[in-house]
């Protein structure tokens, strides 16, 4: 019986070097085997789960639909076998492969991309693969492996973490926030709006609210292109504060008058969510740890306000 283990535990071995590296004699090379054992145990795994995981071609091995099924499970394999030898150190060197995160597009742009360096610098093994979109991505069958997410979701298959929880402000460039001065209505300045494919969002609803429709003069879903136009005078933006170091913007002014809609700017929330099965496989893991640590520490600062100029 322990036999049939250790022959299962070696295939599985050889499927992972061969779905990592994509090319048998480089996962040989990495097994310390020939090739010729590779390749036997490949046809003997795929016996096993009766079908075939690779394509073989000229350059190189390409994994099959059924070979990414079968990954999370060698993967959940791979985790199990080096904890029950209390091998650390075979965790954290076996994270690599790929990681599909999904994240929305503004915090793609700004937070997240500088996150991934982190991701490769410290686990130059995994490469992951970045959807930005404001589509919600359904984790439960497989879209992604990680998400980024302003709502927090429910599933119970579903583990999360509350990386960031900022309130949003009236923001503008230092030029154009002394110009404003104090204001009494909020129409009287120039304002960035959202697009119509964000319009459900809470500030798109607020500046909706509370800004006539002559005083937005441009609409945009792109995040970067909104601080972009507020950096250069354009107008002003409704966006959680830590947007506010990014671009050196300020808090735009305003009277008593204005302080019960002002108290009304949405409170945004970043969650990271990953499914229970694969919370701990090393790639996704590693992905987990290092976006908690660098978007976790990324703390609402108090936006500087608007000199008198």
């Amino acid at each position: 019986m322990q036999g049939s283990e250790d022959g299962r535990w070696d295939d599985v071995r050889v499927f992972l070097a061969a779905h990592r590296l994509r090319n048998l004699g480089d996962a040989a090379r990495r097994l310390g085997v020939d090739i010729s054992t590779v390749s036997r145990r490949l046809t003997a795994f795929e016996a096993t789960i009766g079908a075939r995981l690779f394509e073989r071609g000229r350059h190189g091995l390409a994994p099959t639909r059924a070979a990414e099924a079968v990954l999370v499970a060698a993967e959940a394999m791979e985790l199990a076998h080096a904890r029950l030898g209390r091998e650390a150190s075979t965790i954290e060197a076996s994270a690599e492969g790929v990681v599909r995160l999904s994240a929305p597009p503004g915090l793609a742009d700004m937070f997240v991309i500088p996150a991934l360096a982190a991701v490769r610098a410290r686990f130059p093994g995994i490469v992951v693969e970045l959807e930005t979109s404001v589509r919600v991505v359904d984790l439960t069958r497989g879209e992604a492996d990680l998400a980024l997410r302003s709502v927090r979701p429910t599933s119970a298959e579903l583990v999360l973490r509350r990386l960031m929880h900022a309130r949003s402000v009236a923001l503008a460039s230092p030029t154009l926030a002394r110009s404003l001065g104090v204001l009494r209505d909020w129409s009287a300045a120039p304002w960035v709006g959202f697009d119509h494919d964000l319009a459900s969002l809470p500030a798109a609803q607020w500046i909706a609210r509370h800004v006539a429709r002559a005083s937005v003069v441009l609409r945009t879903s792109h995040y970067a292109s909104q601080l972009a136009a507020a950096a250069l005078g354009m107008g002003v933006v409704l966006l959680p504060t830590p947007y506010a170091r990014v671009r050196g913007l300020v808090e735009v002014r305003h009277d008593a008058a204005l302080a019960a809609s002002a108290a009304s700017w949405p409170i945004d929330s970043l969650w990271l969510v990953g499914h229970k099965s694969q919370r701990e496989l090393p790639r996704v893991a590693a992905v987990w740890q290092v976006l908690s640590e660098t978007l976790g520490g990324v703390r609402e600062p108090e936006p500087r306000r608007a000199g008198r100029g």
